[in-house]
């Protein structure tokens, strides 16, 4: 009886045979002696056992304790507790990265503007009589064409996605 109380209560409250032959002063083997029933503690060694295991003797002394379900769900809600943290972590990474990503599209699609404008693009003014040239003429007159019509719905949905994506405090 008091062998299997032992072995059960160190085991609920989550700690080794070296953990508590430390909390006890001895070595590691005495603990095992005692689960295995070869020995048993002293009076003094049995309520320093008990304030270490932090049950009253009587129940070191009494039936037979199994592992309580308080003890059990307790566990449970800890192994829950950090499968959500995991998912919490994950989502502020994936919500980061899209930030970012939308801020990259906003940049980007400023500097395909701002080059267009600096180049003076040709837009509808394009020479098509050379035929060296017309048919990068064409290809660029259609990018263009799908830009300008484009990219001011595509930078302000960026720009919305960028707000409700930031990091809130």
């Amino acid at each position: 009886m008091l062998n299997e109380n032992i072995k059960a209560i160190r085991k609920s409250k989550g700690l080794s045979q070296q953990d508590l032959a430390d909390k006890l002063n001895v070595v590691r083997q005495t603990i095992s002696k005692w689960e295995q029933g070869l020995s048993v503690p002293d009076s003094d060694l049995l309520i320093a056992l008990s304030e270490a295991l932090e049950t009253p003797v009587s129940t070191l002394l009494g039936e037979t304790v199994t592992e309580s379900e308080a003890d059990q769900v307790k566990a449970l809600s800890e192994k829950l507790e950090i499968i959500n943290l995991q998912f919490a972590r994950r989502k502020a990474m994936r919500r980061s990265a899209l930030h970012w990503l939308l801020i990259a599209v906003c940049v980007g699609i400023l500097a395909v503007a701002g080059v267009l404008a600096v180049v003076h693009s040709p837009y509808l003014g394009w020479d098509y009589s050379a035929p060296e040239t017309a048919v990068m003429g064409v290809a660029l007159h259609a990018f263009e064409w799908g830009f300008v019509r484009l990219a001011p719905f595509a930078l302000i949905a960026a720009l919305v996605g960028v707000f409700l994506t930031r990091k809130r405090a």
